[in-house]
C-alpha cells in the first residue's frame, strides 16, 4: 500500500504537458458565456474576496465552441495527508476523470482543496463559487453537471450530491465512502468501488446502492475485483463506462 505522497508522485509522472495561464484569467464573471481559453488543460486560481483562492485545473474539449452548450464535470480529487493540496486536482483529472471520461465531451474543473475534506464548509463555498465562475464564462447545458472523485473525493461526491442536488443531474463516487443514511437522496448515482480496497471498504458502497436501488432512485454500482485503493489509474475503464449510462439519465 502506498502512502498519499507517493501516490501523488506517481500521478504527477504520468501527467501531460499543463499550459499556465494568469491566474485572473476566470476571475470575473464575463458577459455571456464566452469561451476565454483554448482547448487543453490549464492550471489557474480564482482570487475571491471573502476567502482563500481557489488553485484548480480545468479541461477544455477539443470541439468546444461558444454558444454550444457542453457538459460539466465537477472533478473532486483524492486526500493529501499532511501534505499540501496544491496541483491535487490536476493529478486526479489527468490520471482519471480525463480519460475515463473523455467521450463525453465536457469541460472539466478539478478544483484544489481549500482546507480538509470536501465537506468542510470552507470547501463547499469555494467550489461553489468556481463552479458558478465557470457558468459565466462557458456555455454549459446546466442540465448536464454532474460531480465525480476518488477516494477523498468520491466521498465528496456523495456529499455534494446529497447537499447541493440542485447543481447535479448525477453523481459519480469512486472508491469513496458514502453518507450514513440514504434518506432522502434523489439524484442518479453510478458508484465506482472495489471488493480488494483497503481503504474505502465496499461494503457500505453495496449496502447504499442496494437501498437507493429500493428506494425508486436510479443508482448503480461497478462492483470491480483485484484493484487495490492506490491503483488509481486502474479505474480509467469502468468510469468509461459512465459516459453512456449519463445519457441514458440525460434523455
Amino acid at each position: 500500500m502506498l502512502p498519499d505522497s507517493n501516490r501523488r508522485t506517481i500521478c504527477m509522472m504520468m501527467t501531460g504537458a499543463v499550459l499556465s495561464l494568469p491566474a485572473a484569467s476566470l476571475a470575473a464573471p464575463a458577459t455571456g458565456a464566452t469561451q476565454t481559453l483554448p482547448p487543453g488543460v490549464h492550471r489557474l486560481t480564482l482570487p475571491r474576496t471573502n476567502g482563500a483562492p481557489v488553485h484548480y485545473a480545468i479541461s477544455i474539449p477539443a470541439d468546444y465552441a461558444p454558444g454550444k452548450a457542453v457538459p460539466l464535470v465537477l472533478a473532486l480529487h483524492f486526500g493529501v495527508g499532511q501534505g499540501s493540496a496544491d496541483g491535487a486536482g490536476n493529478d486526479v483529472l489527468e490520471i482519471l476523470v480525463g480519460p475515463g471520461l473523455a467521450e463525453l465531451g465536457a469541460i472539466i474543473v478539478a478544483p484544489d482543496s481549500v482546507k480538509g475534506n470536501w465537506s468542510t464548509p470552507e470547501n463547499e463555498k469555494a467550489v461553489n463559487e468556481l463552479l458558478d465562475t465557470v457558468l459565466a464564462h462557458y456555455s454549459i447545458d446546466t442540465k448536464r453537471i454532474v460531480v465525480t472523485g476518488y477516494s477523498m473525493g468520491g466521498a465528496g461526491s456523495w456529499s455534494f450530491g446529497e447537499k447541493f442536488p440542485q447543481r447535479f443531474s448525477a453523481a459519480i463516487p469512486i472508491a469513496g465512502t458514502p453518507p450514513q443514511s440514504a434518506a432522502g437522496w434523489k439524484l442518479p448515482v453510478l458508484a465506482i468501488h472495489s471488493r480488494n480496497d483497503q481503504v474505502a471498504p465496499f461494503a457500505p458502497t453495496e449496502a447504499r446502492i442496494a437501498q437507493l436501488q429500493q428506494a425508486g432512485v436510479n443508482a448503480k454500482l461497478i462492483l470491480l475485483s483485484g484493484i487495490t485503493h492506490y491503483q488509481t489509474d486502474r479505474f480509467q475503464e469502468p468510469l468509461r463506462q459512465a459516459v453512456p449510462w449519463l445519457h441514458d439519465v440525460w434523455k
